[in-house]
């Protein structure tokens, strides 16, 4: 699977994109990225390494802990294959706004104010 595949399909489930946005904060245990779900340990270790696998996530080694931490390169990849679109629907609801700006009737533009003379 290629990489903006992997991401998409990791950010698709809600609990992984929870556990970003807790990573978004700062570096977290899996206890601590467990304790808001009423999940077991190793279903949110699942989810987790599915996040890893996408290359969201690293773990590192502190001791006895593997704090996980937030790795924004994949969100990038995924912000700049939407710009593409952004980029598109920008342009269409410009054209649409014009267009509803041209058939809008002189007495809708008198009520709005944008055919006033001073």
């Amino acid at each position: 699977m290629d990489p903006l595949s992997e991401t998409l399909s990791a950010l698709a489930d809600p609990t992984r994109r929870a556990i970003l946005a807790r990573l978004s904060r700062g570096e977290a245990t899996v206890n601590e990225l467990a304790a808001p779900f009423s999940m077991s340990l190793p279903a949110v270790s699942k989810h987790l390494k599915v996040l890893e696998k996408a290359k969201l996530i690293s773990r590192g080694r502190s001791a006895q802990w593997r704090p996980c931490r937030l790795e924004p390169e994949p969100l990038k990849i995924v912000d700049h294959w939407l710009d593409e679109y952004r980029s598109l629907w920008e342009q269409r609801f410009n054209r649409l706004e014009a267009y509803l700006e041209s058939v809008k009737s002189p007495s809708d533009k008198e009520s709005d104010g944008s055919d006033r003379q001073a």
